[in-house]
């Protein structure tokens, strides 16, 4: 058993965003095939790498989170991970307004949420309006998904119409996400504090069965289950009969937990955890998450940071594969433009970023930044050094900057580390009381540069207008069109790493570590797990 002393909280930082996205190069726990037909009953025993910040599915917002929420809250759409195509769910089918401003679903019927009442068209309204109730300070993406939202009418029993003041091309997408779930209405009518303790109601395959914030979770099969997902593997009820999360935030102790039949499966494995999991017969699962990828957050108002030219410098001086072979290892990309390799409409700047030291120093010297005798740099009596505000929402998130700020002093440029807990970090962020913040933002719609670096989004930059990106922002939401949308997301890649919006190190990956009798463990879209087609041979 592990000990209490390891179910600790961990930080477990930084906005980690959501939604889906198409998982380029997912894999499995196993197919099945070698272990016979699935096997129904059994309990999961999961080792998260840091502590879920809320029960709430509207309110998730870490890979560690989701993980959980994502098992008890259907979704009106669900998003194919091999296509990226956008799949019934609750809703049967869907129609869109020309326009982009009215969505139309039709409601599967029959299907109830775990507290025995039904779900309706009012089901819909409810989670939508309470979701902009919470607003952007609790439900950061589900209520930046809802941008401009007017209200839900119920046309009748299980017909929902959802209406918008503006165009909104990415909302189908956001359809499928787990923080716009459909809950049942004694759920919704909680105050958001309310919502984080553990017993929520929705209507899908698992419910909670118990919640100890910082420790551990526990969740049981829904009887009587079947309005799965178009995607799902199987149709009827999840196989697995529990699942037993356990905070464990040190790698080694998950691995060795894993290796010594403990757990049965652990999160952030990683590379030099490989070779103690495949000995004993297991295997480490790995797909790469969507949307914005790591990096540096830039705040434009603060620092030397409100120089252009500094910006830009950054983007050559950081050695991207270096931190990848030195700190990640294989199943990670270096980061090669401001959207992840695995969003749909992303757009290869990889010679944007290309590592050029010679280059970084050449833009500074011609802005006017003169090297010191301490080998940092300054202008006009300031020195050019700022703060990377960050926390542990990944395993690798700290060695990955020790070694930027190895690589930027280089340059000239004074990297201090500022190390923080995930409510810190997210609260600092959205007051712009940092320099930068590091992070990423998983989501499969390039929509994400919208609602995170948009003016009238979360401006995680505290920006001010800047015209050309601004349009391009606002028109790819009014664009239905996917080929024209992709060409319009594509150019607001480039205009990102134009003004220096986000300065890009490496994309994230999901390693989930899986013991040799843990069968058909599955990304989702978003590269979250699904453990509804999970299940264990030979329990």
């Amino acid at each position: 058993m592990i000990r209490p002393r390891h179910r600790i909280a961990a930080a477990v930082g930084a906005l980690a965003a959501v939604t889906t996205v198409v998982a380029c190069g997912s894999d499995t726990a196993g197919s099945g095939a070698q272990a016979g037909p699935p096997q129904p009953g059994g309990t999961l025993r999961y080792g998260l790498s840091g502590a879920p910040t809320c029960s709430d599915p509207a309110q998730s917002g870490t890979n560690q989170t989701i993980y959980v929420a994502r098992q008890i809250v259907d979704s009106l759409t669900d998003q194919d991970p091999k296509t990226g195509a956008i799949t019934p769910w609750l809703a049967k089918s869907w129609e869109v307004s020309p326009d982009a401003k009215v969505f139309t679903f039709k409601l599967a019927d029959g299907v109830t949420f775990s507290d025995g009442t039904a779900l309706t068209a009012d089901s819909v309204r409810d989670t939508f309006d309470a979701v902009v109730k919470l607003g952007a300070a609790k439900a950061q993406l589900g209520a930046s998904y809802l941008t401009g939202y007017v209200g839900t009418t119920a046309v009748d029993k299980l017909t929902a119409r959802v209406e918008f003041s503006a165009p909104n091309a990415q909302f189908l997408q956001a359809s499928s996400t787990t923080q716009l779930g459909i809950l049942a209405q004694s759920t919704n009518a909680k105050p958001a504090e309310a919502r984080c303790a553990g017993d929520n109601i929705g209507s899908g395959p698992f419910t909670y069965a118990s919640y100890k914030q910082d420790t551990s979770v526990t969740l049981a099969k829904r009887a009587g289950y079947n309005w799965g997902s178009a995607v799902f593997g199987h149709q009827g009820e999840a196989y697995l009969d529990r699942i037993e999360f356990t905070v464990v935030p040190e790698s080694g102790v998950r691995t060795g937990s894993l290796a010594s039949g403990q757990l049965d499966a652990v999160s952030d494995a990683l590379p030099q955890d490989a070779p103690q999991i495949e000995a004993v017969g297991g295997r480490i699962l790995s797909t790469s998450n969507p949307g914005t990828p790591f990096g540096f957050q830039v705040n434009v108002t603060r620092g030397p940071l409100r120089d252009p030219a500094v910006r830009q410098a950054l983007l050559p001086a950081i050695d991207r594969k270096q931190l990848v072979e030195t700190v990640l290892g294989p199943q990670f990309k270096p980061a090669t433009s401001s959207l992840a390799s695995a969003t749909p409409a992303y757009l290869d700047q990889s010679a944007r970023l290309a590592y050029e030291p010679a280059k970084a120093k050449s833009i500074l010297d011609q802005a006017g930044w003169v090297l010191g005798a301490d080998g940092v740099r300054a202008k006009n009596g300031e020195r050019l050094s700022f703060a990377v505000t960050f926390s542990q929402v990944f395993a690798g998130n700290q060695a990955i900057l020790e070694l930027v700020q190895q690589q930027l002093r280089q340059v000239g440029v004074d990297l201090k580390l500022d190390l923080v807990s995930t409510p810190e970090a997210i609260t600092r962020q959205n007051t712009h009381d940092i320099d930068a913040g590091y992070g990423n933002t998983t989501r499969a719609d390039g929509d994400i540069l919208r609602t995170s670096f948009g003016l009238a989004g979360r401006n995680i930059t505290a920006r001010g207008p800047i015209p050309q990106l601004d349009e391009t922002l606002d028109k790819q939401l009014a664009t239905s069109d996917p080929a024209a949308r992709a060409e319009l997301i594509g150019s607001a890649q480039r205009q990102v790493l134009d003004n220096g919006l986000l300065i890009p190190t490496v994309e994230l990956s999901q390693a989930v570590g899986a013991a040799a009798h843990t069968q058909d463990l599955k990304f989702e879209a978003s590269a979250r797990l699904q453990f509804f087609d999970t299940w264990l041979s030979g329990h």
